[in-house]
């Protein structure tokens, strides 16, 4: 089944060892998305960058480590990232969101009769 639709991509950076209320900020925001019945998340590990601080973030290969930049991405109707962006606006401290909207051709197994 294949379903065609306009929607709004938001993608949030900021760095691995950022945290809200003691967990991880990642996981939290994911947290989030599905308490509010977002369609998905996606969390990327990017291997170095840098943000308005300038300072180069990058991954280590020492389980120690946790500066590494992270992406995460969410796709999903107007109204529903309308819901998100009031959390967002608390629970990221640093960091960039970038909105774009986007047209989405969505696949999946038709529904067995």
């Amino acid at each position: 089944m294949k379903d065609q639709f306009q929607a709004r991509m938001l993608r949030i950076h900021f760095g691995e060892g950022d945290k809200w209320e003691g967990k991880p900020l990642h996981e939290a925001i994911v947290s989030k998305c599905l308490e509010l019945g977002m369609a998905g998340a996606t969390v990327y590990r990017g291997i170095e960058g840098y943000g308005a601080s300038t300072r180069i973030h990058h991954a280590s290969h020492w389980k120690f480590s946790k500066d590494a930049p992270i992406m995460l991405t969410i796709i999903d109707k107007d109204e529903q990232i309308a819901k998100l962006i009031p959390h967002l606006d608390v629970m990221v401290e640093e960091g960039l969101i970038a909105m774009s909207s986007v047209d989405v051709i969505r696949y999946s197994r038709a529904a067995a009769k």
